[in-house]
């Protein structure tokens, strides 16, 4: 089995690329935002040709029972800053690129595995939503999360890895560690924070998932 994991910064790539060293496994970084993405993750299919992509890094949480260095995994993805009307069609809903899935599927044996880990870590399989805006305000989240109510995670690249694999046929799931809780936050200190003092640690989750794939 070969497996790609798609980062979209390099401080994420330096955490995971200590982590993987068998060639049946490519680390790769996208760059920020969902065309970046989407480029990275047809590059990797084009060139890799794996039988499943992860999409790993870290993201904002939202919810009570959320912390940061918890782990959301993707149990289905949407977008959100996506609206396409409805003057065309009046079945396309908020989040829906029109001709697409409203919201993309994890692949339910990636998702089982995911529920089994057991690595030291709180993981809440949910609701990841992607946009090209980095939600640095309480206002910003609220507005997502009126849209999303059971939203766990905002990321900037992993809907627009899930499109990219839905068209191309590949398993996909995503991994995002909470570097921060915009609700909870003024001003982006919990995520500067996050990389000064405990991110080392967070992508071993990846990792022990990565593993139990071969089991």
């Amino acid at each position: 089995m070969k497996i790609g994991i798609i980062v979209a910064m390099d401080k994420e790539l330096q955490q995971l690329q200590q982590l993987f060293t068998d060639g049946s496994v490519r680390v790769e970084k996208c760059g920020i935002g969902k065309v970046n993405a989407a480029l990275g993750a047809q590059r990797m299919i084009n060139e890799f040709n794996p039988d499943v992509i992860i999409s790993s890094g870290c993201a904002g949480g939202n919810g009570d029972d959320i912390n940061i260095q918890d782990v959301v995994v993707s149990a289905e993805l949407t977008y959100h800053d996506v609206y396409c009307g409805k003057a065309i069609d009046d079945t396309t809903v908020y989040g829906q690129v029109q001709g697409l899935p409203a919201r993309y599927q994890a692949d339910s044996w990636l998702l089982e595995k995911a529920r089994g880990l057991d690595c030291g870590v709180k993981i809440h399989p949910g609701l990841i939503v992607t946009g090209d805006w980095f939600v640095d305000s309480r206002d910003k989240m609220r507005e997502i999360v009126g849209h999303f109510p059971e939203t766990k995670a905002v990321d900037m690249e992993s809907c627009a890895i899930a499109q990219t694999c839905y068209i191309n046929k590949v398993k996909f799931i995503s991994f995002r560690v909470v570097s921060d809780i915009p609700l909870r936050d003024t001003d982006a200190s919990q995520y500067h924070n996050f990389w000064d003092t405990i991110a080392a640690n967070s992508f071993q989750v990846t990792k022990t998932f990565v593993e139990s794939l071969w089991k």
